[in-house]
C-alpha cells in the first residue's frame, strides 16, 4: 500500500479545447436501494449507501465504507464517452472521518490523491484530461488505507463532475508577438507533490500548474514581454523531484537558449531571468510611505538608506536578557502547526510535522548536547562582526530570534550562504557546509531553508540601515565580517552577499508572520525594520 500523503492544488498545467463529459448521476441524488445509479463498478472491499448525513449539495451523498487494505478491491467507477483532441476538467468533494485511508481519482487511469488528515471537512480534488481519441472511458475513485486503518472507515462523496466550465470551448491560442519561453517538465511517481509558478517583477503570478499526472512529460509555451521574471517549482514532501522516486526534471527555455534546467531539489528551487534588455538601473521614481516613513519621502538610492537609518536609529535598548522576553511574543508559531510553540526558523518544517518543539520560557537554553534539548537567542547577524556584547546591536531584536541551541552552536559565525556539500543538515533541512560553486564565495557557509530566507535577508538590510553611522568598520573584526562586509556605509556587503541576500529577498516575500514580528519588536523597543513595511525599500537603495 503507498502510505506517503500528497498535498494537492486545484490548477491545472495546460488548457486547450474543453468539453463537457456526461457523468451520469455525481451528484448521488438517484438510488435503486444502496445502489447510485450509473455508478456500475462497485468492488468488494467497499459498501456504498445514500445518506444525508454529510452532503457538499443537493439532499443526497454516497457514504462509502472501506472493508479491506487491499486497494485492488476498492474501486468505484462509471463509464463515460470522451472525444479526441478535446480536454475535460474533472473534480469530486470527499469527507475524511478518520484520516485513515485517501481517495484517488481515477480518469482513465489512477491520477490524484485526497489529503486524508483533512478530516471533518469537505475537500475537492480534480484531474485535467485530454483524449487522444474518441473512445468512452472509466471514471471514479478507488480507496486506500494508509498508517493508522483499522479495516473500516467511512469517506463521503458527492458531486462527482466536471468542471463549471467544461462545456465552454477555449479560442485557439493568439500567436506571441513577444517571446516564447518554454516549460518541459518531467514529473517523477510522486506528481502530486510538484507544483510550480512563473512571476513578473512584481511578483504577480502569470503561469501556474499543479495537479500533475506520475512520470510524465508536460510543455508548457508562456508569452512574456521583455522585463524581469522568476520562476520557482515546489516540492511538497521535500525530496524535488529527482531522483529518489523516478528521474523527474524540468528545463525552461528562451531565445534557443536554456535559462534554468534541474530536478534535484529539496522543498523548492527559484530562478530569475531577464527578457529582452538585461540592463538593469536604480529605480528613479521614490516609493510611497506611510507617515513612520515621511521623512523618507522622495528618496531614492542611498539618500533613502540615509533617511531610513535617521528614522529608526536610537531605538530603546531593552538589553540582552530582554529578549528571553521579547522571544515569548514575537517568536511562537501561529503559522504552521499553530501550536503557540516557539517558532524556530532552523528547525521549523513549513510543508510537515516539526520533529523538534519548544514550549516558550520551559525549554529556554540551558545545557545542549543534541538538537531538540533547548532554544538560545540567535544573533543572525553574529555578535562577532560587531565587536560582541556591544549595545544596541547586541540586544537589537530585529535580527535576534529564538532558535534551537544545538543548531545555533553549529551556525556558530559562519556566513549565510547556499551550500553546495553539507556536513550537517538540522531536522528541517538548513544546512552547514562549503558553499556551492558559482556563488561568489568559497569558504563555510550556513544555508537555512528556503521558506526563510527572505526574513534573514531583510534582517541583514535592516542591520546595514539602523547601523550605518558605524557598520564600516566592523570589516575588521572577523575573518567571516571580513567575507560578508566591503567596508564601506553605502553598499555595506561584498558583491556576492549582496547579490545572495537580494535574491533571497525576492524570492521569499515578506510573509505575515514577518509582518506580525515586526510590529511587536518596534512595541518591544521603539522602532520598525523598512523592508519588511516597505519590501520595495531594497531594489530602491540597492538597485535590482
Amino acid at each position: 500500500m503507498l502510505n506517503r500523503i500528497m498535498t494537492l492544488s486545484a490548477v491545472a498545467l495546460l488548457t486547450s479545447n474543453c468539453a463537457l463529459a456526461q457523468v451520469n448521476n455525481g451528484d448521488f441524488e438517484s438510488w435503486n436501494g444502496n445502489t447510485p445509479e450509473g455508478w456500475s463498478v462497485i468492488d468488494s472491499g467497499i459498501t456504498v449507501s445514500p445518506t444525508s448525513a454529510q452532503v457538499k449539495s443537493g439532499g443526497v451523498a454516497a457514504e462509502v465504507t472501506v472493508n479491506t487494505g487491499s486497494q485492488s478491491s476498492t474501486d468505484f467507477l462509471q463509464t463515460v464517452s470522451v472525444e479526441q483532441e478535446k480536454t475535460y476538467h474533472f473534480k469530486v468533494s470527499l469527507y475524511h472521518t478518520e484520516g485513515h485511508v485517501k481517495a484517488r481519482l481515477y480518469v482513465d487511469g489512477y491520477r490524484i490523491y485526497s489529503v486524508p488528515s483533512k478530516t471533518n471537512q469537505w475537500q475537492e480534488i480534480s484531474y485535467t484530461y485530454t483524449a487522444t481519441s474518441t473512445k468512452d472511458i472509466r471514471v471514479g475513485l478507488r480507496f486506500y488505507d494508509v498508517s493508522g486503518f483499522d479495516g473500516s472507515e467511512v469517506v463521503y462523496v458527492d458531486n462527482f463532475r466536471p468542471t463549471e466550465n467544461g462545456g465552454t470551448t477555449t479560442p485557439p491560442p493568439v500567436s506571441c508577438k513577444n517571446t516564447t519561453a518554454t516549460l518541459t517538465l518531467v514529473t517523477d511517481q510522486y506528481a502530486s507533490e510538484t507544483s510550480w509558478l512563473l512571476t513578473n517583477k512584481a511578483g504577480a503570478t502569470l503561469f501556474e500548474g499543479s495537479n500533475l499526472a506520475n512520470s510524465t512529460t508536460y510543455t508548457k509555451n508562456m508569452c512574456l514581454a521583455d522585463g524581469n521574471y522568476s520562476f520557482k517549482i515546489n516540492d511538497s514532501y521535500g525530496d524535488g523531484i529527482c531522483c529518489n522516486s523516478g528521474n523527474g526534471s524540468f528545463k525552461l527555455e528562451a531565445n534557443g537558449k536554456t535559462l534554468t534546467t534541474g530536478g534535484e531539489f529539496h522543498d523548492s528551487q527559484s530562478f530569475n531571468f531577464t527578457i529582452g534588455d538585461t540592463t538593469t538601473t536604480t529605480p528613479t521614481e521614490p516609493p510611497i510611505v506611510s507617515d513612520y516613513y515621511e521623512a523618507a519621502e522622495g528618496k531614492t538610492g542611498l539618500a533613502l538608506k540615509t533617511a531610513l537609518y535617521n528614522i529608526i536609529n536610537n531605538h530603546n535598548s531593552r538589553g540582552y536578557g530582554a529578549i528571553w522576553e521579547l522571544a515569548k511574543t514575537a517568536d511562537l508559531d501561529h503559522y504552521y502547526e499553530k501550536d503557540g510553540s516557539i517558532l524556530d526558523m532552523y528547525s521549523e518544517k513549513p510543508s510537515g510535522n516539526d520533529v523538534v518543539n519548544f514550549a516558550k520560557v520551559t525549554n529556554q537554553c540551558g545545557q545542549y548536547k543534541r538538537e531538540g534539548d533547548c532554544y538560545n537567542r540567535e544573533h543572525s547577524f553574529p555578535k562577532s562582526w560587531f565587536g560582541g556584547k556591544v549595545e544596541p546591536m547586541n540586544s537589537d531584536g530585529h535580527h535576534l530570534f529564538a532558535t534551537d541551541g544545538y543548531v545555533n552552536a553549529k551556525r556558530s559565525n559562519w556566513p549565510f550562504g547556499e551550500v553546495g556539500s553539507a556536513s550537517y543538515t538540522s531536522s528541517n533541512g538548513s544546512k552547514l557546509g562549503s558553499a556551492r560553486a558559482g556563488l561568489g564565495y568559497s569558504g563555510t557557509v550556513f544555508e537555512p531553508v528556503d521558506e526563510f530566507k527572505g526574513d534573514f535577508a531583510r534582517a541583514y538590510f535592516y542591520m546595514a540601515t539602523r547601523y550605518e553611522n558605524e557598520i564600516a568598520s566592523w570589516e575588521g573584526n572577523s575573518v567571516n565580517s571580513d567575507s560578508v562586509l566591503d567596508g564601506t556605509n553605502s553598499t555595506v556587503f561584498e558583491p556576492w552577499m549582496l547579490n545572495m541576500l537580494k535574491r533571497w529577498h525576492q524570492n521569499d516575500p515578506v510573509s505575515q508572520k514577518e509582518l506580525d514580528r515586526n510590529q511587536v519588536v518596534f512595541e518591544f523597543q521603539g522602532n520598525r525594520n523598512p523592508f519588511i513595511d516597505h519590501p520595495e525599500f531594497v531594489n530602491v537603495i540597492w538597485g535590482n
